[in-house]
């Protein structure tokens, strides 16, 4: 009798299908499935993949960053697997194609006004079936206010934002904190 290989750290953690029901989205992904497979494009697999992506890790960029990505990107496409926001900060921008899973009001406005064009992947499928002369780009994941949280605060050098009811005084600047009381880290 032989000896069973160890079957516990078989299972693969990564997505195969997205966990939202949204029949669009479900329709993008069956499109894009049938590129990756079909073509030998390594485009068409990095935009499924980011398909299946939870929201967290498909996070909103502005139509600011997007400008500066696209500027020395004459004729080409940027393409977001995510939302695409305005930023009214940003005073002009430059006429530009923008593909992405959603645009606010705003910066579909702006876009628009400034003789650019906002796509659905269906149209950048049409059009660009194996992604040529298209920009891949995603917002900063580590932007979200919760990650400055993450890792160990109070730690020397641990540049860890605590969670603290107020900012004061009274509030996490005794021990640890001041040479005066205790020590200072």
């Amino acid at each position: 009798m032989g000896i069973d290989i160890e079957h516990k750290k078989d299972k693969k953690s990564r997505r195969t299908a997205p966990k939202s029901e949204d029949p669009y989205l479900r329709l993008i992904v069956k499109l894009y499935r049938f590129l990756a497979r079909r073509t030998n494009s390594s485009f068409n697999k990095v935009v499924l993949r980011r398909l299946f992506m939870s929201k967290v890790n498909r996070p909103p960029i502005s139509i600011s960053r997007l400008s500066k990505h696209m500027e020395s990107q004459e004729g080409k496409t940027a393409v977001v697997v995510g939302t695409v926001t305005n930023d009214a900060r940003k005073l002009e921008i430059p006429a530009m194609t923008v593909c992405a899973l959603r645009f606010t009001e705003n910066a579909r406005k702006r876009i628009e006004a400034n003789g650019g064009k906002c796509m659905t992947f269906d149209q950048l499928a049409l059009q660009a079936p194996k992604g040529q002369n298209t920009i891949l780009l995603q917002g900063p994941r580590k932007a979200r206010e919760a990650v400055k949280h993450f890792g160990a605060a109070g730690v020397p050098n641990a540049h860890v934002k605590p969670y603290v009811r107020s900012k004061g005084r009274k509030f996490e600047k005794a021990r640890g904190r001041r040479a005066s009381r205790g020590y200072k880290n």
